[in-house]
């Protein structure tokens, strides 16, 4: 039997509305760890008072990976050479949707994107912001074409999510599933 491959995933969280989906997120994570080498976490100023004011906690500073500074260049994954495969962008705000599209790698969490497409790697891009402008969807379009995927903060109702996480999670699943991890999940036509 091969021995299965285990990932690096870099986590950003950027001040766009919606921690609780990196709250899911990291709580699924957790139940994946033996899938799971390293996870690096970089948040924004904004991301952390954003999760305060929605989540009225500030539960990430307890969670079992690093979080590096925004502008510490020297975490791991600011370098293809330490082959992290997967980056999660967990929500993402326009405009650092914006910065990696045009290609400012002015922050850790820029840096780390443009290293994961520098690299042909996996970037995961959780979209939160509704409406959209043409400048917003011109800069999808853009990071698309470089490789990212965009999946839209929009949760699924098929599965009867009973309150807010198992909403939340409709959305974290599907990032999971795109990052190749292997998880028991709602599965559409499946008992």
């Amino acid at each position: 039997m091969q021995k299965q491959n285990k990932y690096k995933i870099v986590i950003a969280i950027t001040g766009a509305s919606g921690a609780i989906y990196a709250d899911v997120l990291f709580k699924k994570l957790q139940h994946l760890k033996e899938q799971i080498e390293a996870v690096g976490i970089v948040m924004s100023d904004n991301a952390k008072e954003v999760w305060k004011f929605e989540l009225g906690n500030s539960e990430y500073e307890n969670l079992p990976y690093t979080i590096y500074d925004k502008s510490d260049f020297f975490a791991p994954f600011a370098s293809g050479s330490a082959k992290y495969d997967t980056m999660i962008i967990c929500p993402c705000s326009m405009g650092t949707l914006a910065r990696i599209a045009s290609g400012i790698s002015n922050d850790l969490t820029t840096r780390a994107a443009d290293v994961i497409l520098k690299e042909r790697r996996k970037l995961i891009i959780v979209t939160r912001d509704t409406p959209l402008s043409l400048i917003h969807i011109n800069n999808m379009k853009t990071v698309t074409e470089a490789g990212a995927i965009i999946c839209p903060a929009s949760p699924s109702f098929y599965s009867k999510p009973q309150n807010f996480e198992d909403l939340a999670a409709t959305v974290i699943d599907r990032v999971l599933d795109l990052a190749g991890l292997e998880q028991n999940t709602f599965r559409w036509g499946e008992k």
